[in-house]
Protein backbone atom coordinates (compact mmCIF):
# COMPACT_ATOMS: atom_id res chain seq x y z
CA UNK A 1 0.00 0.00 0.00
CA UNK A 2 2.81 2.38 0.83
CA UNK A 3 4.33 1.44 -2.83
CA UNK A 4 1.24 2.50 -4.37
CA UNK A 5 1.10 5.79 -2.44
CA UNK A 6 4.34 6.56 -3.47
CA UNK A 7 3.70 6.00 -6.84
CA UNK A 8 0.85 8.88 -6.69
CA UNK A 9 -2.10 6.63 -6.55
CA UNK A 10 -5.34 8.08 -4.88
CA UNK A 11 -7.21 6.49 -2.16
CA UNK A 12 -9.54 5.43 -4.55
CA UNK A 13 -7.46 3.85 -6.89
CA UNK A 14 -5.27 1.79 -4.17
CA UNK A 15 -8.34 0.55 -3.13
CA UNK A 16 -9.35 -0.84 -6.83
CA UNK A 17 -6.15 -2.20 -7.51
CA UNK A 18 -5.83 -4.06 -3.72
CA UNK A 19 -9.99 -5.02 -4.08
CA UNK A 20 -10.65 -3.57 -0.89
CA UNK A 21 -12.36 -0.34 0.25
CA UNK A 22 -11.80 3.15 0.22
CA UNK A 23 -12.57 3.31 4.22
CA UNK A 24 -9.94 0.14 3.88
CA UNK A 25 -7.11 1.63 2.52
CA UNK A 26 -7.76 4.93 4.97
CA UNK A 27 -7.67 2.73 7.91
CA UNK A 28 -4.40 0.86 6.72
CA UNK A 29 -2.99 4.62 5.73
CA UNK A 30 -3.75 5.76 9.57
CA UNK A 31 -2.01 2.62 11.16
CA UNK A 32 0.79 3.55 8.35
CA UNK A 33 1.45 7.32 9.05
CA UNK A 34 1.30 6.56 13.29
CA UNK A 35 3.83 3.97 13.15
CA UNK A 36 6.11 6.11 10.45
CA UNK A 37 5.41 8.76 13.04
CA UNK A 38 3.85 11.18 10.20
CA UNK A 39 0.52 13.13 9.38
CA UNK A 40 0.02 13.04 5.60
CA UNK A 41 0.86 11.29 2.43
CA UNK A 42 4.26 13.23 1.48
CA UNK A 43 5.75 12.79 5.34
CA UNK A 44 4.95 9.25 4.77
CA UNK A 45 6.66 8.57 1.67
CA UNK A 46 9.54 10.75 2.37
CA UNK A 47 9.86 8.74 6.34
CA UNK A 48 9.60 5.52 4.10
CA UNK A 49 12.38 5.94 1.86
CA UNK A 50 15.02 7.38 4.59
CA UNK A 51 14.05 4.28 6.40
CA UNK A 52 15.29 2.52 3.07
CA UNK A 53 11.51 0.94 3.01
CA UNK A 54 10.90 2.40 -0.37
CA UNK A 55 13.56 2.93 -3.72
CA UNK A 56 14.76 5.98 -3.94
CA UNK A 57 13.16 8.80 -5.53
CA UNK A 58 13.27 8.31 -9.46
Amino acid sequence: MLVLLADGLTYQEIAQSMFVSVNTVKSHLKSIYGKLGVHNRREAVARARALHLLAPHK
